[in-house]
């Protein structure tokens, strides 16, 4: 978890109880490339190996995740693990690493008075035009999270990442 990626992609994940999602950024509203992994069996086997490609294919500089356990929230044990495998792949690759908490992401969407994940997702997909059409509808209370969600919660991920980088103001990236 040392240094700071002078540039190039930054590989922004979310562990999940399905699988994981992810989004690589060129910069602070680019996303590269993007997508979910739905592991039904040997999930932290999946996901890791699927990691690993994507470190091979896009050699991203840094790799940002949320942080585990959240507090508060009793901790998946599998997604703990798969997260401390992830930095394990991240240093045997090279690559830097920075972990946040909701809290950090939250504060970062402040200023859009977004805080729930999904009002999140919506100030994100209104500010990446290739994102609209993954938004998921609002869930209601009885049904599980959408597994895309994943994919908006990586990219608030990013957004975090490059306003704690100082790389841009999250404000800018989301009001202009």
């Amino acid at each position: 978890m040392t240094g700071t990626p002078k540039g190039g992609l930054i590989l922004a994940v979310h562990a999940t109880t399905r699988g994981m999602g992810w989004v690589a950024f060129e910069g602070p509203i680019t996303p590269y490339d993007w997508g979910t992994v739905d592991a039904r069996r040997h999930k932290n086997a999946s996901c890791l190996k699927r990691l690993e490609r994507l470190f091979r294919r896009l050699q991203p500089e840094a790799l940002v995740l949320e942080n585990w356990p959240r507090p508060g929230a009793a901790p998946s044990q599998r997604i703990m693990h798969l997260n401390q495998a992830f930095v394990s792949l991240a240093q045997i690759w090279d690559v830097t690493v920075r972990v946040y908490d909701r809290g950090d992401v939250r504060a970062c969407f402040s200023a859009v008075g977004a805080k729930s994940r999904q009002e999140i997702a919506e100030a994100i997909a209104r500010h990446i035009e290739a994102f609209e059409h993954l938004l998921p509808r609002r869930r209601a209370i009885w049904e599980s999270q959408h597994p895309r969600l994943a994919l908006f919660t990586s990219a608030a991920l990013a957004f975090t990442y490059y306003q704690h980088e100082q790389l841009t103001d999250s404000h800018e990236l989301l009001c202009s």
